[in-house]
């Protein structure tokens, strides 16, 4: 399995920014009234923030006790570290593009008139967005860490046994 790459992130990012900036700017000069950034896109990328990060944490302190041998140490088993790896990578990628996204449009709302409170609750609804999507793909890259094989164990016979037990 790949490893995110940080620049593939920041591209995506910044395409999906400028692609909502002039979209946002093309629709508004046609006269058109801008879509509304809903409440709860923070607050989703918010929870998929909380969810990935909590399952990190949990998987760095059962690989932990099992790498000291404490007692009843459960072993982790490598198909679901898999599993919360690729739920890790498309949830950054995803969020990737939606903070840019959201990021593009709260750029134009911001650039534009921010006397209006409407397009001022605007601005920062995606500017929360942003900053949410942000920690998505920072609790996604340590998640990734967290799984990763130590060198030379990605070929091990019985893969499917628990991560970081000997072989």
């Amino acid at each position: 399995m790949n490893q995110l790459r940080i620049a593939t992130l920041a591209g995506l990012f910044a395409a999906a920014t400028a692609l909502a900036w002039a979209g946002a700017g093309l629709w508004d000069s046609l006269g058109n009234t801008l879509p509304a950034v809903p409440l709860l896109a923070p607050v989703i990328l918010g929870l998929i923030a909380a969810t990935l990060l909590a399952t990190a944490l949990s998987l760095r302190a059962r690989l932990r006790a099992q790498r000291e041998r404490r007692p009843g140490a459960r072993p982790v088993d490598r198909l679901m570290a898999a599993r919360a790896v690729v739920f890790g990578q498309a949830s950054a990628l995803v969020s990737a593009l939606m903070a840019g996204g959201y990021g593009g449009f709260g750029l134009y709302l911001a650039m534009e008139r921010l006397d209006v409170p409407n397009r001022r609750d605007q601005a920062l609804y995606a500017g929360l967005a942003v900053l949410a999507g942000f920690a998505v793909v920072a609790a996604a890259l340590l998640l990734e860490r967290v799984c990763r094989l130590p060198d030379g164990d990605e070929n091990d016979e019985g893969g499917n046994g628990p991560v970081g037990s000997p072989v």
